[in-house]
């Protein structure tokens, strides 16, 4: 059997529907698809917004992880029983119709699963939790919102601390007790998710990292932005490495491997 070192694995990742040049466009930011290889050692297949012409089953059997990305958008909140508001804009419907279920999908599967920002909040809510809408405006709350720059440094500049919870999958995976995060939202987690378990929070109470409990496989939100800074930040560089390992242990166990 082939050493896993050398096994590049399938990433599935999500897209948003955007629209340029009187085109529709199934699209990722490059700071995702970049972390994919860089920090996974994977290669990254984006996955179109298509909801059910997407055969989500047929998809997890050829792929060995799935990364749910951030994004502008935010979940519609009739998803989670709340009334839509023009301050929760943009949303993204095609979007939600696809990554929900997906989300889903891998978790029943065991399919290794990395949610970012919008999906972090994407998997609470797959999962029944709620959300939080413009949370800096609830009392006590930080504002985790990026400052307005057009140099991307500066909007993804790491700024405030977390604290890990002992004991849980996030604690193996960063090996430390607070780690600087950048985290750029209006939304957080509202009602938590039965399924989910808190693995991060901010000073103020914000819930910054969950798994998914008793979860077959790797199964990890986080509200920041590991991918930004994979290269160059441990604790982000940790992050994609476990989640590569464990997509490689998953296609090890599957005999996806190729014999020597």
């Amino acid at each position: 059997m082939t050493d896993l070192k050398n096994f590049t694995p399938l990433v599935a990742v999500t897209a948003d529907v955007r629209e340029f040049g009187g085109y529709q466009w199934h699209a990722a930011p490059e700071s995702y698809v970049k972390a994919v290889v860089d920090g996974a050692g994977g290669i990254p297949l984006i996955v179109p917004s298509l909801g059910a012409a997407i055969d989500i089953d047929a998809l997890l059997e050829r792929v060995d992880g799935v990364l749910v990305t951030g994004s502008r958008s935010n979940v519609h909140p009739t998803l989670y029983g709340e009334t839509p508001d023009p301050r929760t804009e943009p949303y993204d419907p095609a979007r939600d119709a696809t990554s929900l279920p997906l989300i889903r999908a891998a978790i029943a599967k065991g399919v290794p699963l990395l949610a970012i920002c919008r999906g972090q909040q994407e998997l609470n809510v797959a999962l029944g939790g709620t959300l939080i809408s413009e949370v800096q405006d609830l009392p006590g709350r930080h504002d985790h919102r990026s400052p307005v720059s057009d140099v991307a440094d500066e909007r993804f500049a790491i700024r405030h601390p977390v604290e890990i919870v002992p004991g849980g999958c996030f604690a193996r995976i960063v090996e430390r007790d607070t780690i600087e995060v950048n985290s750029l939202h209006r939304q957080a987690i509202g009602q938590l998710a039965e399924g989910l378990v808190v693995e991060a929070v901010a000073a103020d109470g914000t819930i910054e990292a969950v798994s998914v409990r008793d979860a077959p496989g790797f199964a990890v939100g986080v509200q920041w932005h590991p991918e930004y800074w994979v290269t160059t930040d441990a604790p982000s560089g940790r992050l994609f490495h476990a989640f590569g390992e464990a997509m490689r242990a998953r296609a090890a166990s599957r005999n996806l491997l190729a014999a020597e």
